[in-house]
């Protein structure tokens, strides 16, 4: 018996002994199940706190996502106070998208996940990155419902807030200016007001149009739509000769495509029937037929907010011209768009004035 206790006690510490690390080296850790897949029960969400749903690589605020999860950019995008953007789609295994037109949003599968995060670089006293917040838009029963996450000042988690609120921001951009903005994180109704049709809320941003161009993967540079076939996000069969934006801040492209595009991504999706500013005439898509009056050119405006503009676009003449008015104003009565800025993009601006400038149509 005692022999036999002692060969047990020496098998034990041999094992022990084999078990231990060699000086100097850690040992691997096993990955954890489920630890790279999506979580999303629709019965269940929105979750109290964005990391519940595992779209990103921890740390969280490094924004790598996991390998479900596809990044995506649109050619030409949204103007939110020079905040930057990261965007991100997820759909369940097998869920793909479908095409409906190049100018409207896919056909997204039940379950589908649009995420976007809103952050500023450089940003005082630091100097560093800041994430804000991240908008989800995710499809339950057939209908999109809204959840925006705040992030804590440790950047480490963000957490579900759908009352609105504003922050102060202040930061340096690339160019050396420093900005100062009391940013402001939106409530469920404000979402409402600008991604709805009707009263059905609706992406704006992911539509072939917009989509149609490179962008750099972890595996290498590829057409996003081919990209998102490729992963199993969209049925292929797509056009091949889609009606695609330019990026607005692109000086090789035609001018009037610019504009267009910056006129589509910031100004469409209000201006558009059974949205915000269905009431009004003006039209700004981008796959619209293009005509003069839907852009506004010598378009009386409906309302005389300033009389000395006597047209929406003036061709040659931006002191006349209310689209122009409307974007170099930060008076929030009659400032464009509604929400969603506080602050005047002079670039934006900068490149209607040039638009309108070369126009040379002859008003009625």
């Amino acid at each position: 018996m005692k022999k036999f206790a002692f060969l047990l006690l020496l098998a034990v510490a041999v094992l022990i002994s084999c078990s231990k690390d060699p000086v100097g080296e850690v040992a691997p850790v096993a990955p954890v199940e489920g630890a790279e897949k999506v979580v999303f029960e629709p019965s269940q969400v929105p979750y109290p706190t964005l990391s519940a749903y595992r779209f990103f690589k921890l740390p969280m605020a490094a924004q790598r996502p996991v390998a479900e999860v596809l990044p995506y950019e649109p050619i030409s995008a949204l103007f939110t106070d020079y905040a930057e953007k990261a965007r991100f789609i997820w759909m369940p295994a097998g869920a793909k998208a479908t095409y409906n037109g190049d100018g409207n949003v896919l056909q997204f599968p039940e379950s589908s996940v649009l995420i976007k995060n809103f952050y500023y670089d450089g940003v005082q006293p630091g100097n560093t990155r800041r994430i804000i917040e991240t908008r989800i838009l995710f499809k339950r029963n057939g209908q999109w419902e809204f959840a925006d996450y705040v992030w804590n000042a440790e950047q480490t988690e963000a957490y579900l807030d759908m009352a609105g609120s504003t922050t102060p921001v202040t930061w340096t951009d690339g160019n050396g200016i420093t900005r100062s903005i009391s940013y402001r994180i939106p409530s469920a109704g404000e979402c409402q007001m600008c991604h709805k049709i009707g009263n059905t809320p609706v992406p704006i941003g992911p539509k072939p149009q917009n989509l149609n161009a490179d962008l750099v993967y972890r595996d290498g540079v590829r057409n996003q739509l081919k990209k998102w076939v490729e992963h199993g996000f969209l049925e292929p069969g797509y056009p091949k000769n889609i009606m695609t934006t330019v990026a607005w801040d692109d000086p090789t492209e035609p001018l009037a495509l610019r504009a267009r595009s910056y006129l589509d991504a910031n100004c469409a999706h209000c201006h558009a029937p059974e949205r915000q500013c269905s009431y009004r005439a003006i039209r700004f898509e981008y796959n619209a037929d293009g005509a003069a009056a839907n852009l506004g050119i010598c378009m009386e405006p409906e309302e005389p907010v300033e009389p000395s503009m006597t047209y929406n676009i003036a061709p040659g003449n931006v002191a006349r011209s209310m689209v122009h008015y409307r974007m170099n104003t930060n008076d929030e009565a009659v400032r464009m768009p509604l929400i969603g800025r506080s602050m005047i993009h002079t670039e934006g601006v900068a490149l209607i004035s040039q638009y309108i400038q070369s126009l040379n149509q002859t008003c009625n």
